[in-house]
């Protein structure tokens, strides 16, 4: 049975936690923003504002917010694994657990990746593939590293959850120390391919942080933890980017030698120590006004579609400004007056498109009822790797090589899109059909 937001926001328990729904769509829709203003799009291709304008690389301080998501997924998974249990005490949930959390998340990455793969198919079969044609369809699938290092959040939590319950903060401090000796290996002793292992250990700190979080859901229950956090984290992110190797933004750029964000560094982690605690000083203040019901039923809708929204962002942005060469309308060099002067135009179209895309393919986010069937959890722990490596393979290799073979080094291995797709296809369905339980409701 379908619900209408208004219908979901006045059935909302008293004891739910609010301001975590709104963290969710606001850092979805805070990276959506930045995507958008940050593309400088030309007729031969697509760069990046904060490279033209190095000035505005601090601006990634505020606005580069996928910790904050990482910290409400860690919450959330909390939240829902103990709900398994406590309701499952002699079952295995481990399969049930991966089922329910993917459902929403997969759903719609699929239909995503179907609808662009046969775009790109078509395109190239017609001889196409260049300009701003090629560029997008190398862009359109970057945003899905995010999937894919979500995807490990989830598969991770039954025993980083664990770890948690037995060792509190020890853990998380452990997970901070060991991303931290990552950089010192790879920084100081030059050991090669070590920053690699940071793409777990920084984001699986945040992750860890939402656990300390759901132990203590009431307002002002962490005491002074969120300005350690936001002080200690902001201080120790300019020490490092001050006096040591890492560059001042904290979003990938095109060309530099080095990322904060690919691999994530220990600067990275100290970036997203300090936007936690800055949102949760903001918790109090902010759960009072979401108490209001139209804003309540505003966050609501918005969590509904927010995964489709961040999917398609870029295919809206792209289709604005392809719109505006196929009608011969000019594209100012990025960062002039002009440029600047056209922005509110493009965002305005930008976020209609989106609007549309999300209208035509929402109903992927929403799960349909799931049958019963056998649990395995073996089974869905090798699906969900595979749909992990097909989803971090089409988000290096992009589909504007597809019948050329094109490949992108994934863990040491070369992978094409082909592959990639098929990979997330086959784990896909390797978890659909586990799980256990006719319908799972979780809470978070």
């Amino acid at each position: 049975m379908r619900h209408t937001a208004a219908e979901l926001a006045a059935a909302t328990p008293g004891n739910r936690d609010r301001y975590v729904d709104l963290l969710r769509v606001a850092s979805l829709g805070t990276v959506v923003l930045g995507h958008w203003l940050m593309a400088a799009v030309t007729p031969d291709g697509v760069g990046n504002l904060l490279a033209v304008v190095p000035g505005l690389q601090l601006l990634t301080w505020a606005l580069q917010v996928m910790p904050v998501f990482f910290f409400v997924g860690g919450f959330s998974h909390a939240l829902s694994y103990r709900s398994l249990t406590r309701r499952q005490p002699h079952a295995p949930v481990y399969a049930a657990f991966l089922r329910a959390r993917l459902r929403r998340l997969l759903r719609p990455t699929l239909a995503f990746v179907v609808v662009w793969a046969a775009a790109a198919l078509l395109v190239q079969l017609a001889g196409g593939g260049g300009g701003l044609t090629g560029a997008a369809l190398r862009l359109v699938t970057q945003p899905l590293w995010f999937i894919g290092i979500y995807l490990v959040m989830v598969a991770l939590t039954p025993p980083l959850l664990r770890m948690h319950e037995r060792h509190g903060w020890a853990a998380f401090w452990s997970l901070v120390a060991a991303a931290g000796a990552v950089d010192v290996l790879r920084f100081a002793v030059g050991v090669p391919y070590v920053e690699f292992l940071n793409f777990a250990l920084v984001w699986l700190a945040i992750h860890q942080l939402g656990f300390l979080r759901a132990d203590r859901p009431e307002p002002g229950g962490w005491g002074r933890v969120p300005a350690t956090l936001a002080l200690g984290g902001l201080a120790a992110a300019a020490v490092l980017v001050a006096a040591g190797p890492y560059p001042l933004s904290m979003v990938g750029m095109p060309g530099e030698k080095i990322s904060n964000m690919a691999p994530p560094t220990f600067a990275l982690l100290c970036h997203g120590l300090w936007l936690v605690g800055a949102v949760e000083l903001l918790r109090g203040p902010v759960t009072r006004r979401l108490a209001a019901p139209r804003l309540w039923r505003t966050v609501v809708a918005a969590n509904g579609v927010a995964m489709t929204a961040f999917l398609w962002h870029l295919t809206a942005m792209l289709g604005v400004y392809g719109a505006q060469l196929a009608l011969g309308l000019r594209l100012p060099r990025p960062a002039t007056a002009a440029w600047w002067a056209q922005a509110p135009a493009r965002l305005i179209a930008a976020a209609l498109v989106t609007t549309l895309l999300v209208a035509a393919f929402r109903v992927f986010e929403r799960p349909a009822p799931a049958a019963p069937t056998p649990s395995s959890g073996p089974v869905a722990a090798a699906g969900i790797t595979l749909c992990l490596l097909g989803v971090l393979g089409l988000s290096l290799t992009g589909l504007g090589g597809l019948l050329q073979g094109h490949s992108a080094v994934l863990v040491a291995v070369p992978v094409t899109a082909p592959v990639a797709i098929g990979m997330v296809l086959l784990g896909w369905l390797m978890v659909e059909r586990t799980g256990g339980v006719r319908s799972v409701r979780l809470r978070g």
